[in-house]
This record gives C-alpha cells, structure tokens and sequence, in this order.
C-alpha cells in the first residue's frame, strides 16, 4: 500500500469529509496540533510507571482522535463521534483526583523535575497551542462549544497528572 497519493502536491488536503481545504489552513493547523498532541502524550507514556495513569492517558490519545476527527469535518453531520459532556466530566473527575494528592497548590513550579512530568509538561503546553488554533478557528466557523471546553479541561488534566508526577520540586520566588 502506498502512503503517498501525490494529490497534496499542490498545497491543497482533504478533510474528512471530502472537501478540499489549504494545508495551513486554521482547520487543518487545529487538527493538526491535536495530533501533534497525541504523539506527545504516546511519548510521555513511555516514562509513566503509574498503570493507572498510562490507562488515563490511552483514553484521552483515543478520545483525541474523536476531537480530530470533528475539526477535520466541515459537514457536522458526516462525523459520528462527537465529544460530548460526558467526555468532560471525566476529565474533571480525573483532575480532582490528582490535585487532590498534591500538597502547596499555591506557587508556581518550575516543570519537568522527572522526565514523565516534563513530558507530560510539553504535552500542556502543546494542549493549550492546539486550544488557541480551535478558538481561532471558532471566530470563523462552526466548533462544537462542548469540544472547546474538552480541550480547555485537558490542559488541566494534563497538568494536575504531570505535577502529581514532580518529584523534587522546584518552586518559582519573585523577588520582592
């Protein structure tokens, strides 16, 4: 099977649902950056020894590909899995957990004491990229508002696990 079909030559790619889009589009760099998000978070796994949050972070890598998915379609109707409320409340639910098991929430740290939290630390901040690419998109067509605030809770999720993660930490003093 070839991977390439040569029909992106031209700077032009097709979206889900068939319609043809610029490759720097707004759409395609939402889309992308949530990939891009992905792949991160698969990378990040390979330093996480916590069964429990290797099994979280699988979830969040599928559900990725529901959020996707969706920016990558204009016709709304021609992608099934949509993310719905349910997919945020899970995330809540995982960041009240973590941040419950965290002392002194109360300063700024210095990210990435351990690799799995400085991974996982990349993968926020590639989050948070990824959440101003769908708002841009947003100003100038049709996003799911509930996929909007998914994204907006996975930055915390991503977070409260990567500084439950930290280990040694390093805390931000500003001079007075």
């Amino acid at each position: 099977m070839q991977i390439y079909t040569k029909t992106g030559d031209s700077g032009d790619t097709s979206l889900y649902d068939g319609k043809r889009v610029k490759k720097d589009d707004i759409r395609v760099e939402s889309y992308g950056t949530v990939d891009e998000l992905g792949s991160v978070l698969g990378f990040s796994r390979n330093f996480i020894d916590d069964k429990e949050i290797i099994k979280i972070i699988y979830k969040i890598q599928r559900e990725l590909f529901d959020v996707a998915g969706e920016l990558a379609t204009i016709d709304r109707e021609k992608f099934p899995e949509k993310i719905q409320t349910g997919h945020v409340n899970y995330l809540e639910d995982v960041v009240d957990k973590y941040i419950s098991k965290i002392e002194d929430m109360n300063a700024f740290i210095i990210p990435g004491t351990n690799k799995a939290s400085g991974a996982l630390h990349i993968a926020r901040t590639i989050c948070r990229r990824a959440e101003r690419r769908i708002l841009t998109l947003s100003r100038e067509e049709y996003v799911n508002p509930i996929l909007i605030k998914y994204v907006n809770r996975l930055s915390d999720t991503i977070y409260a696990i990567a500084r439950y993660l930290e280990t040694d930490l390093k805390y931000v003093e500003f001079k007075k």
